[in-house]
């Protein structure tokens, strides 16, 4: 499915964060990094991670990585949150699931309120009642 500017801007705004990789600790981390340490394994390259929600955080990060030569990579990825599902759900746009909502929801109040003008109507009450007694027998 096509995604909307909305949908891209809920997913950039509230889904996405940016790990930053990195072989040793830079001298300046922004506010608002989450700083971790990987545990040393086999065929790892780095030994750390920036987790950073924020652009303006990951401008800062990365410039400063920039400046001082140190080797890094990044990964935009998903965040691990309970609203991610609903925000950004995988394949498909919320905002069309609106549009389609609202499209569902005026066309049944269209139904139901030509459902209820036709029951108030005595003949037509009159003649599905008689129908309902010829069908029974």
């Amino acid at each position: 499915m096509q995604l909307t500017r909305l949908d891209r801007w809920l997913r950039q705004r509230f889904v996405y964060e940016t790990h930053v990789y990195t072989l040793r600790r830079p001298e300046f981390v922004p506010a608002g990094v989450i700083a971790e340490e990987l545990p040393d394994t086999p065929g790892r390259k780095y030994k750390h991670r920036f987790i950073v929600r924020s652009e303006v955080s990951v401008n800062a990060l990365i410039e400063n990585l920039r400046s001082a030569n140190q080797m890094f990579t990044t990964r935009v990825v998903d965040r691990e949150a309970w609203y991610v599902p609903l925000i950004a759900p995988q394949g498909k746009s919320v905002t069309w699931w609106f549009v389609w909502f609202g499209i569902t929801a005026v066309i049944a109040f269209i139904l139901v309120h030509f459902a209820r003008m036709a029951w108030e109507n005595p003949e037509l009450r009159d003649n599905v009642a008689e129908a309902i007694e010829i069908l029974k027998g």
